[in-house]
């Protein structure tokens, strides 16, 4: 009920019988607007009470922290991940708040100390972080075709006369981080596989993001670098040349701690599995998201990620660094 409805009634209850009966004007001002005024505050005060009784009866929603690794530099992480966070608190009985980890062991750390109970991170770091937490792939995005699956490729300049993996000795490259699957651990595991050891390239170095080993590669500072696949081929008509493109690798799953409560997961699955890119209101929504989580989810299970431990544990045979302490 409106303010003016309140004082519409308590002028026709209260001071119309005075005003018909009234014979002077000024008589009836100096007596009617007091009243009309204390009404005016009583109303006022009625509502209030009401609004504070509404908001009470409406708890604000509890928050979840969802936890992410750093694929891209903060700010393209906010503009790529956020459309899901307002998502999920539209969606479910929780309000999701973005917790991007500095790195792929701080997002391990999260996980274990209990500060997040859900994120999104990469096939390699979910395999070290399971043996450090019990956690349990619940998720895992689809590509524009619909399969769950990316895959790493290595890219060189437009105008380089690298062509393959073995023009590779002697030259310097550029990875990304050392836990990131399609930018580290898959293109190194190819290289080993090919005859080529990192004591074998003039240089290397690990960079923390994809689209900084792209920006290094077009500026010359390296000969070849290793990225997903959507950044390679976003930067393709940049000046990049592909000249090798992996086997089809799972994408990166959504994990849930073991001892996150089943009303959340349930709520979160419910949510993201309801996606349909074949809906025209969806397919709106979607263009907002990131490259990599735009297509929709399927559900995911351990066994999903199991070639890429094998790649983990061939890697370190060979005596590739795979410390805990390493980024």
């Amino acid at each position: 009920m409106s303010i003016l409805f309140i004082l519409f009634i308590l002028f026709i209850y209260f001071v119309m019988p005075n005003l018909l009966k009234s014979v002077s004007v000024w008589s009836y001002m100096k007596t009617v607007l007091p009243r009309i005024f204390l009404f005016s505050i009583i109303g006022w005060f009625i509502l209030s009470l009401s609004a504070i009784a509404s908001a009470k009866e409406l708890p604000e929603k509890p928050i979840v922290y969802f936890g992410l690794i750093p694929l891209y530099t903060p700010h393209l992480m906010y503009e790529k991940f956020q459309p899901l966070m307002d998502y999920l608190s539209s969606n479910t009985p929780y309000r999701f708040k973005m917790r991007l980890a500095k790195d792929y062991n701080e997002i391990i750390s999260l996980l274990k100390g209990g500060s997040i109970n859900i994120a999104l991170i990469g096939g390699v770091s979910y395999i070290a972080a399971r043996d450090k937490v019990d956690l349990v792939p619940i998720l895992k995005p689809v590509n524009p075709q619909g399969k769950p699956f990316y895959r790493s490729i290595i890219v060189v300049r437009k105008d380089s006369n690298i062509t393959s993996l073995p023009d590779l000795k002697g030259k310097a490259f550029a990875f990304g981080s050392r836990w990131s699957t399609a930018a580290a651990v898959v293109p190194l595991y190819h290289l080993y596989n090919s005859g080529i050891r990192l004591s074998d390239l003039k240089t290397y170095f690990h960079l923390r993001y994809s689209d900084s080993v792209v920006r290094e590669v077009l500026k010359g500072n390296y000969d070849v670098g290793a990225v997903i696949d959507t950044t390679a081929y976003f930067y393709k008509d940049k000046g990049l040349k592909f000249i090798f493109v992996s086997e089809p690798i799972p994408t990166l799953p959504i994990v849930v701690r073991k001892d996150a409560s089943e009303e959340l997961v349930d709520a979160v699955k419910k949510a993201i599995l309801g996606i349909n890119p074949e809906n025209p209101a969806h397919r709106d929504m979607l263009k907002e998201w990131g490259e990599e989580i735009r297509y929709g989810f399927v559900e995911a299970k351990d066994s999903d990620y199991e070639g890429i431990g094998r790649m983990v544990e061939y890697l370190k045979e060979k005596g590739v660094y795979f410390r805990v302490d390493e980024n």
